[in-house]
């Protein structure tokens, strides 16, 4: 069952997307050669704590941490380490904030330091494919308008669509419905409805879509070895467009 929100609902996850974004900020600041996904993790744990948030992840389904944290080939849900990031790398950085029992979900990949220019294409073009799937998430839509407009961008510029994770509905828990793919066929899929609230999240990869999973149970990453990128917003639609409640501009 698909959980409309109320606009007082969403004003609630949208403090809570404020908060998350500022995040986000702190964090391509930090991030350079050198700064390791420790360090994040101990910075977003307390940044949160002195705004009076939480990281809704730490304790969910056993995950230890506030952060996920994935470089490189790493796709989704890498554990943070001691290892220096290294010039070249880039990594993601992924959380979901709590803010009096209203959340908020989004990930960023940064390049840090001086990149390839394949990377830094990855990292554009993802960065571009969230945006082309919010235009797509507005009432009278369907899901699957979004997944399409997102995958025939991405596959457009050379690069591939994960498929084995998804965008997903959100509200006082992680995940909700609809589920919302990153590929797809346009005019399939719920319809999108004012007071929908989900996030939209693609995660592309230079080589194949496929992906492996680590001896931990929860990092998934590229079957060739290549990089993966991924942005992440959660939005709000409302009768004028998509709101984005985790807007860093």
């Amino acid at each position: 069952m698909i959980i409309l929100k109320s606009e007082r609902e969403i004003e609630k996850m949208k403090k809570a997307g404020e908060i998350l974004a500022s995040v986000h900020k702190q964090l391509a600041k930090m991030i350079k050669p050198g700064v390791t996904t420790w360090e994040i993790e101990e910075f977003v744990d307390k940044y949160l704590k002195r705004q009076g948030a939480a990281p809704e992840q730490k304790g969910y389904r056993g995950y230890q941490y506030a952060t996920c944290a994935s470089i490189n080939d790493e796709i989704c849900h890498g554990f943070p380490r001691k290892e220096p990031l290294k010039t070249g790398d880039i990594v993601t950085i992924d959380m979901v904030v709590n803010f009096n029992g209203a959340l908020a979900d989004s990930a960023w990949s940064y390049a840090v330091g001086q990149v390839s220019e394949e990377n830094q294409k990855l990292l554009d073009v993802t960065k571009k494919a969230l945006y082309i799937g919010i235009e797509q998430a507005k009432v009278g839509n369907r899901i699957g308008d979004i997944g399409h407009a997102i995958q025939t961008y991405v596959e457009g510029e050379g690069f591939s669509v994960v498929r084995d994770f998804i965008g997903h509905g959100i509200g006082n828990v992680i995940h909700e419905k609809p589920d919302v793919p990153h590929y797809g066929l346009p005019g399939k899929g719920p319809r999108i409805k004012e007071g929908m609230v989900f996030t939209i999240e693609p995660m592309v990869n230079i080589g194949t879509y496929r992906m492996k999973m680590d001896n931990n149970g929860w990092t998934s990453r590229t079957e060739d070895g290549k990089n993966s990128a991924q942005y992440e917003h959660t939005i709000a639609i409302t009768k004028n467009g998509p709101m984005i409640i985790t807007n860093q501009d």
